[in-house]
């Protein structure tokens, strides 16, 4: 009986351990937000130049690229809130010293927040994307893509579809579990 005991804190010293493994998952994903600032960084960048010549501003081509550089952010605040709220959630407490720069949500935000968290941010880049696309249908030069664009649409309204099913979800779930006790 007492090896047993043994073999079984063992095992689960073992199993609570593993969510270290998690960690090179995080520090990936802290160089996939390098990637985005590089890509926010080139786009911003390549504008430049263009942005203060009074002849080649075209408010259009301006507003495609402020779109372009929302994309990223968005993008980029996605990756962030996965890292935080993943390795919290599943790895260990982040101590930041009482940091009065500690975002609000960092603690708070369980898997099903995150998630909701991730397809919402999901929908708007989607969104952001169709309206890129949208935009261009305004310019001279531009071939229009009828399979892309009715693409897009289907791809967005899955998106949306599929956060009204997790919200849906969460709501049944919330309300099917008993009130916390204090």
């Amino acid at each position: 009986m007492h090896d047993r005991k043994q073999i079984e804190r063992g095992l689960e010293w073992l199993l609570f351990n593993s969510r270290w493994m998690l960690a090179p998952f995080y520090l990936g994903l802290v160089m996939a937000l390098l990637l985005l600032l590089s890509a926010f960084a080139g786009e911003l960048l390549h504008a430049a130049p263009h942005l203060f010549d009074v002849h080649e501003a075209d408010p259009e081509q301006i507003i495609l690229v402020v779109l372009s550089l929302i994309d990223l952010s968005l993008a980029g605040n996605l990756v962030v809130i996965v890292i935080f709220s993943g390795y919290e959630n599943f790895v260990s407490r982040i101590d930041t010293h009482a940091s009065e720069d500690r975002p609000s949500w960092m603690g708070t935000l369980d898997f099903s927040g995150l998630k909701m968290k991730l397809i919402g941010s999901i929908v708007a880049i989607s969104a952001i994307s169709l309206l890129r696309a949208f935009m261009t249908l305004g310019q001279a030069d531009a071939p229009l893509d009828e399979a892309r664009l009715r693409w897009l649409v289907i791809l967005h309204l899955t998106f949306v579809f599929s956060g009204l099913v997790f919200a849906a979800m969460d709501y049944v779930g919330n309300r099917a579990e008993p009130p916390k006790e204090h």
